[in-house]
């Protein structure tokens, strides 16, 4: 039996019960970068055939998944084929654009190695993805959890210019003390504390208190 027929008959094996579980189950080809199959919950809500996903290629990705998350999660999955081992996995969350859907799903995935090549490198990676219903308390939790990571993303380099002084400052006044409450706290004066919290301001592009509390919780001060 060819190699070829070896994948095949991997891809058979999978495919013979995939559509009796409840979710989607997914079989990429590492090298060509493509879905080899996809069981037919997943071509439904996708409104797609197995043929235009194979034609679709790396293209896969950008067509049905938020890219911002994608930045996040597909280093990792990257950097598990690396290790060519088949008891590790990443879990993640995942925005689909589904057919027919102006919004994005919400799916629970988790992805690990399937089948290595001829070389002994992986080859094929198999991932089973979760619909998580919309309804659900866990939804909006997760939302929460990507506002704060790409509030990270996007204010990391302005955060990182924060003193270790400004940020004890940043951490009390999220925590609602009073400059006076500070001042005595740390055994400086009000002065200090109002310039601080005026050079706090200044690099964070912050107005308010609620937006200086954002960095507090974002950045694990509070």
């Amino acid at each position: 039996m060819s190699f070829q027929h070896v994948v095949q008959a991997k891809i058979d094996e999978i495919a013979a019960t995939a559509d009796q579980h409840p979710g989607i189950i997914i079989i990429h080809h590492v090298h060509h970068r493509t879905v080899e199959y996809m069981s037919a919950m997943g071509l439904a809500l996708l409104q797609t055939t197995q043929e235009e996903l194979l034609a679709l290629g790396a293209d896969y990705h950008s067509r049905f998944f938020n890219a911002e998350e994608s930045a996040e999660y597909v280093p990792k999955i990257w950097a598990l084929v690396a290790q060519n081992d088949f008891n590790l996995i990443v879990s993640f969350f995942q925005q689909v654009r589904t057919a027919g859907c102006t919004t994005w799903s919400w799916f629970m995935s988790t992805v690990r190695l399937l089948l290595r090549g001829e070389d002994g490198l992986p080859l094929l990676i198999i991932s089973y993805s979760c619909p998580i219903d919309a309804d659900s308390h866990v939804t909006a939790k997760v939302q929460r959890l990507l506002d704060e990571n790409n509030f990270l993303r996007q204010n990391g380099a302005a955060y990182s210019r924060l003193t270790l002084r400004e940020r004890e400052i940043l951490r009390l006044l999220a925590l609602g003390y009073s400059a006076r409450e500070i001042a005595q706290g740390l055994f400086i004066s009000v002065q200090t504390v109002e310039t601080h919290r005026r050079n706090l301001r200044q690099k964070l592009g912050a107005d308010s208190l609620f937006e200086l509390g954002q960095y507090a919780r974002a950045f694990d001060l509070i």
